[in-house]
């Protein structure tokens, strides 16, 4: 099979008579109508919307947050950069029967409501999803349930590197999650290229969190999208939160990143765009760490393009901002990979 088959058949396991709907960009519009023939090809009532790319601020066209809300079986977002942010759901989250809130209608559909599953791919390139859809998925599963059995009871993760990463990890009660690449329940989904685990370290306070050095020394998510880096970044943690950002160019356009995404909490809720108080919040979560990943997908290399950097073999990433359990909110979730990690697992 093509990787767009693959992907239909093999990780969506798309059927006939399902309503498929792909939103892309002009960038990524070879691999779009590759997956809505791959769609077609299985008898789904196959969708296909462009939009101009979105960066980690902006805001999804109207017309795409409408296409969703219609509630599609299977969603696939195919952006070059970012989906877009949700006006309207930022302004008044959508709610399930505990209270959990949800920003995004993608988001809502997906983990609250779980009708819909989904696949998403920020920076997908037509090099990447050839050398890295078509992969062992049976083996790719398997490592993923023995990193779970392996996280099993445990409270902190201990990781360091030959970069300089030197840091303590709380994860007690949290849920090691997959991107095993099968997306094919409801309420499931997961990146193009699949390939990694990951988990929410706890969030900070004044008795917790997570404490040490990250040295990002492989690629860094910023606004505008990814690089190679030049020159290392490091990040001191305290209590959960970066308070020292130093390196290079690299440092600066991470540090402004952070600082506009906290700016810009506080500003919206001026404008009434975020529900009060959560300004505050969002503004403080844009320093949180929240996730720990571990790359398993064994095509996968360090290319400058994190949704495939992150799944590559040898390497973990730490995000700086949102974390997966919906416990800190923020505009951004930056990751940053580390090469050649040691991984203890303290229980």
């Amino acid at each position: 099979m093509t990787s767009a088959q693959t992907v239909m058949n093999s990780v969506l396991k798309v059927k006939s008579g399902e309503k498929v709907l792909i939103i892309a960009n002009p960038a990524t519009k070879n691999i779009a109508f590759d997956l809505f023939d791959a769609a077609s090809e299985c008898g789904a009532k196959t969708s296909l919307i462009f939009q101009n790319d979105k960066t980690s601020f902006d805001y999804a066209e109207d017309t795409v947050l409408k296409a969703i809300e219609s509630n599609p079986d299977v969603c696939i977002s195919l952006s070059n950069i970012k989906l877009g942010k949700d006006p309207y759901a930022t302004e008044k989250p959508y709610k399930i029967q505990d209270g959990q809130e949800y920003s995004h209608i993608f988001d809502y559909l997906l983990d609250g409501k779980k009708t819909m599953r989904a696949a998403w791919t920020p920076g997908i390139t037509e090099d990447m999803m050839n050398r890295t859809a078509n992969i062992d998925y049976g083996a790719l599963k398997q490592a993923c349930l023995d990193w779970e059995k392996k996280f099993e009871g445990v409270k902190f993760v201990h990781v360091t590197a030959p970069g300089g990463t030197d840091i303590m990890v709380p994860v007690e009660g949290r849920k090691l999650l997959f991107d095993d690449g099968d997306f094919s329940l409801p309420g499931t989904g997961g990146n193009i290229p699949a390939g990694e685990v990951f988990i929410s370290p706890l969030v900070g306070n004044d008795l917790r969190g997570c404490e040490g050095t990250i040295v990002y020394d492989g690629s860094m998510t910023f606004f505008d999208g990814d690089a190679i880096l030049e020159t290392p970044i490091t990040c001191k943690v305290e209590k959960g939160f970066v308070t020292e950002i130093s390196g290079g160019k690299e440092a600066e356009r991470l540090l402004k990143t952070i600082t506009e995404a906290e700016e810009r909490a506080i500003r919206l809720e001026k404008e009434g765009k975020l529900p009060a108080g959560m300004g505050e919040v969002n503004r403080r979560n844009a320093r949180n760490i929240g996730e720990l990943g571990i790359g398993l997908n064994p095509a996968a290399r360090i290319t400058g393009n994190m949704l495939e950097d992150e799944k590559a073999w040898n390497t973990c990433h730490f995000a700086i901002g949102e974390n997966y359990d919906n416990d800190a909110p923020s505009l951004i979730h930056l990751d940053g990979v580390v090469r050649n990690p040691t991984i203890e697992l303290i229980k």
